[in-house]
């Protein structure tokens, strides 16, 4: 069986939710992601905080991003998958919630990220058309 476990990228960080765009950016570019876990004082999961977030949510509508925290863009309730969860498990909640970014949970703990290109490096070509049509399908 193939977990979620064996499929995310390791090393995912969090950024805290009292933190600013503006070093939510820079932890980005430093990371190379597009995406970022948002956790609350104790470290548990608030939201996701993208790129796209910080561009359309904030320096389009003309605000400062040295001004304005992760919390205040984290919106609806994040969702996530345990560590052990079959991969089956992750297109399910992937697919259910038309997401791109998964995180990865063990122990109550953040331990990794699933993202496209994870699916798409461990995934068979028909799981990952069905994954595919799913999440871009227009509804």
């Amino acid at each position: 069986m193939t977990t979620a476990g064996d499929i995310m990228h390791r090393g995912a960080q969090w950024i805290p939710a009292h933190e600013t765009l503006d070093r939510a950016a820079q932890l980005m570019r430093q990371l190379n992601v597009g995406a970022l876990p948002i956790s609350d004082e104790n470290e548990r999961l608030c939201g996701i905080l993208t790129d796209r977030d910080i561009v359309v949510g904030c320096v389009a509508m003309g605000h400062d991003p040295s001004k304005i925290t992760a919390g205040d863009l984290a919106q609806g309730t994040p969702r996530w998958i345990d560590s052990g969860a079959d991969v089956d498990e992750v297109l399910q909640e992937m697919k259910g919630h038309q997401i791109r970014r998964l995180p990865v949970i063990e122990d109550k703990r953040l331990v990794g990220m699933i993202s496209e290109a994870d699916l798409a490096a461990h995934l068979s070509d028909d799981q990952m058309s069905a994954w595919v049509e799913s999440v871009y399908a227009r509804s």
